[in-house]
């Protein structure tokens, strides 16, 4: 399979393809399933974004449930440049824009619904969302692509054969009106609960047939021919199996698809590991959001991730040969919050300055082997160091498990290892190993088994003049692009915060020689804020956030923690404890979430507390299972409160949405603030119709 050359240029990505003047020596055969020209561009790009925007963002919901009002949708500053400016800043190269999530509502004046933003107040109903965001890429030279929700909650015809005419009609409007698109992007999240064309009931499809979904794809080939298709299981890319970003340790970039659940919503397994040798060339996509929802919630802006915490993300997903859609979600204004900016700014100014220099670079090469025997040929080993990926070092046939051994030509201290293998011959090296020489011998300090597209190895800092790449197992020769050794920036920590059974809250450097400073109304600590000294209180919750200053001025990291109002004196009313005391209700508000109550049988049930004292209650929270397999969930829901244990009054009711995917802390706003002494908490269906299944259970109060 040859990719056009052509092309590729100009996309204006980097190219994959072989250099175009005739070996002297034949290049290696290819091995296993082969990438294709898009799937290259794909893989060129490494990261980019996710924008979540619709009624869920004016809404404070997750999913929207079909039946909101266009009128909600109203962004007061909306604001494309700097959404895409954003990204671009981040080093994220393209944009996804949700131009339709499950709720139904269109970005974009869609001719075939009258459920988008040509009906709401937003630009007096001439807007155009998905317009803005492509014209704002191009002006930008980011990528753009569009995700459309094969869920419908709000369509008369979902889940008749009807819909599928509707939905492509969408779908050949977005293909045809934007421009090239890098991306189609569709969710496996089908049938449900919704108001569909006014009915509130539930509809079920056969997601492995309903969809028609060959035809789907035959409309995306024909229009865009170069965007890739994600699912969970392709046909480009897959789901990498969760939502926090992380790949496998080994991630291969194909995939077994004889196996049966290989379908959209098909099923999450092998999916974050890959499957070797495998049938097709499907690589992983890691898709997660910068902040713990996917849609903007005013309550979350002092949980965005921090630059360590995307950092991390980083080297487990772009690290292990997958690709990174970060999601940075904009606010009721139309724009990327000011949190998550400076987070994002700070994450790629660290990951600048780490790959500003590559230690290896100007190093001699030398290798156990060489293709065709030729040192200064087109196989040589020198080409890891051009900084080239079309380029690479080969080994004759027969040398399956060579070594390359890299002079520094000086003492140097790094602790990365990048690697890269040249895709258009296919996955070849299954494991290797990195080998530092000191006091005379060669030391392993790294090993893994995947190296695909990068193939990042972040450790202990290594100091040595002479490194040793070892391939130590592989079916075929392999074929090494790119070598690199990487220093991190030096930075202080983040400090540690905890907070116990009674409230204490304590923060913990990582040296003594720092002074921690805090604050807890949510702004970013600085050298005036006040000193740790003692361990803090927050007995009705609210948010920590530390820093660690140097005696010269210097900050580190900001750690930032959220609390529930402290539960020393709260007790389980009902249901009372079972005959397993280890196992019993009060697991539910014991501040631990590895702790799991489950209740003794299945359908719904109630769980009544008495908080000791009464609460101005502003916040409610619910924490599932967050063990990766959140079986006995709790996807719908009441809350009540009561000032004497006799009088309810319902302060909450609804949906917890995407919990299989996304099982985090469920928190729900309650404004006015409601006095009370006592809550009931209503389990009124779960995942799987199991058992229901509570980690806590928890708000803040005034």
């Amino acid at each position: 399979m040859k990719p056009n050359l052509r092309s590729l240029l100009l996309c204006g990505l980097l190219p994959f393809v072989g250099v175009s003047a005739r070996a002297a020596v034949a290049p290696p055969a290819p091995y296993g399933p082969l990438p294709t020209e898009r799937q290259l561009q794909w893989h060129a790009l490494e990261a980019y974004a996710f924008v979540h925007f619709t009624v869920n963002t004016f809404t404070d919901r997750e999913w929207g449930l079909g039946d909101e009002s266009p009128a909600v949708f109203n962004p007061s500053a909306f604001d494309a440049d700097q959404i895409v400016r954003t990204a671009k800043e981040g080093g994220l190269r393209g944009v996804i824009l949700t131009a339709k999530h499950h709720d139904g509502f269109c970005l974009w004046p869609s001719q075939y619904t009258e459920h988008s933003v040509k009906n709401s107040p937003w630009k007096n109903g001439r807007g155009d969302v998905v317009r803005e965001m492509a014209d704002a890429c191009r002006r930008a030279g980011l990528a753009f692509g569009v995700y459309l929700s094969p869920w419908d909650r709000n369509h008369r015809d979902y889940g008749r054969p009807e819909y599928l005419t509707y939905y492509r009609n969408q779908l050949r409007e977005l293909l045809t009106n934007y421009g090239p698109l890098f991306t189609v992007w569709f969710d496996g999240a089908n049938g449900g609960d919704g108001y569909y064309g006014g009915a509130n009931e539930k509809r079920s499809i056969n997601n492995r047939t309903y969809y028609d979904w060959p035809n789907t794809w035959s409309m995306v080939r024909e229009l865009q021919p170069l965007a890739s298709m994600f699912s969970d299981a392709g046909p480009d890319f897959r789901w990498v199996g969760n939502e926090s970003g992380i790949a496998g340790e080994t991630c291969w970039a194909t995939l077994d698809m004889t196996k049966p659940m290989r379908y959209p919503g098909g099923g999450s397994e092998g999916l974050n590991a890959g499957e070797r040798p495998g049938t097709q060339w499907l690589p992983a996509e890691c898709d997660v959001s910068i902040r713990p929802g996917w849609f903007y919630h005013a309550s979350e802006d002092t949980a965005v991730k921090s630059p360590a915490q995307l950092l991390d993300i980083y080297y487990k997903s772009v690290g292990r040969g997958a690709d990174l859609n970060l999601n940075l979600p904009p606010d009721r204004r139309g724009v990327i919050h000011e949190n998550d900016v400076r987070s994002l700014r700070e994450f790629r100014r660290r990951l600048d300055q780490t790959f500003a220099t590559n230690l290896a670079a100007g190093a001699r090469v030398i290798a156990s082997n060489t293709r065709g025997g030729d040192v200064q040929g087109e196989f040589a080993p020198a080409r890891v160091l051009d900084g080239k990926r079309d380029t690479y070092w080969a080994t004759d046939d027969a040398v399956t498990a060579p070594e390359l051994v890299v002079e520094l030509g000086a003492v140097k201290t790094f602790n990365v290892v990048d690697l890269r293998e040249y895709l258009p011959l296919g996955q070849r090296v299954e494991a290797f190993a990195v080998d530092a020489w000191r006091e005379g011998e060669w030391v392993t300090f790294a090993q893994g088994t995947s190296i695909g597209n990068r193939r990042l190895v972040r450790g202990v800092c290594v100091t040595t003049d002479k490194v040793r790449l070892r391939i130590t197992a592989a079916p075929v020769a392999p074929a090494i692009a790119e070598f690199g050794l990487y220093a991190e920036p030096e930075s202080l920590a983040a400090p540690t915060i905890a907070r116990n059974r009674v409230g204490h809250i304590t923060l913990v450097a990582d040296s003594a020689a720092v002074t921690m400073r805090y604050t807890t109304e949510g702004s970013e600590p600085t050298a005036q804020s006040s000193a740790y000294t003692e361990p803090l209180r927050l007995t009705r919750g609210g948010v920590v956030r530390a820093r660690s200053f140097a005696a010269d001025g210097t900050a580190g990291a900001t750690a930032t923690l959220q609390f529930g109002a402290t539960k020393s004196r709260w007790r389980v009313l009902s249901p009372t404890a079972d005959a397993r005391p280890k196992e019993g209700p009060r697991l539910m508000i014991d501040d631990s979430p590895a702790s799991v109550w489950h209740a003794p049988t299945a359908g719904p049930c109630e769980v009544t507390i008495d908080l000791g004292e009464a609460l101005a209650l502003t916040t409610l929270r619910y924490l599932p299972p967050s063990d990766g397999a959140p079986r006995g969930a709790v996807d719908r829901y009441e809350f009540l409160a009561s000032a004497d244990n006799k009088t309810w009054t319902s302060v909450a009711a609804g949906e917890f949405a995407n919990l299989r995917a996304n099982p985090i802390e469920q928190v729900i706003p309650v404004d006015p603030p409601t006095l009370m002494r006592y809550l009931r908490f209503v389990a009124k269906h779960t995942l799987d119709d199991a058992p229901a299944a509570i980690a806590e259970i928890g708000l803040t109060a005034k």
